[in-house]
């Protein structure tokens, strides 16, 4: 997730790639209409990642009861165990599902010898 390191949002880079993972395969698997695409979107603010995926179809979003011998159905679970913040925004057509974390302040990075900085006077 380069768009994760450029930002400086070192601590949530694997709860953020494996939810994007999921929400974006369930939206191909179970969203997406035949010969139509989703949306992914990164929001990013400093404090938090907004991971949003838009599709144009007309299931919802839902939690099945897995057993231990199925081997799907946890992806949702995954999202809202790691997530600080999910949800489902209706749209027509469609629906974004998201997912927020929250991280810590970026580092402000040190200065290197030859840098050039301007001050405001």
């Amino acid at each position: 997730m380069e768009t994760l390191a450029e930002w400086g949002c070192l601590d949530r880079q694997d709860d953020v790639r494996l939810c994007v993972s999921e929400l974006a395969t369930n939206a191909v698997l179970h969203g997406v209409p035949p010969g139509r695409e989703f949306c992914l979107s990164l929001i990013g603010d400093g404090s938090s990642i907004r991971v949003e995926v838009r599709d144009s179809g007309s299931g919802w979003p839902r939690v099945p009861e897995s057993g231990p011998e199925q081997l799907g159905g946890r992806g949702l679970s995954i999202v809202m165990a790691l997530a600080d913040g999910f949800g489902v925004t209706p749209h027509q057509p469609g629906k974004t599902v998201w997912a927020v974390f929250r991280t810590l302040p970026a580092p402000v990075p040190a200065a290197r010898a030859g840098d050039a900085w301007t001050a405001a006077r």
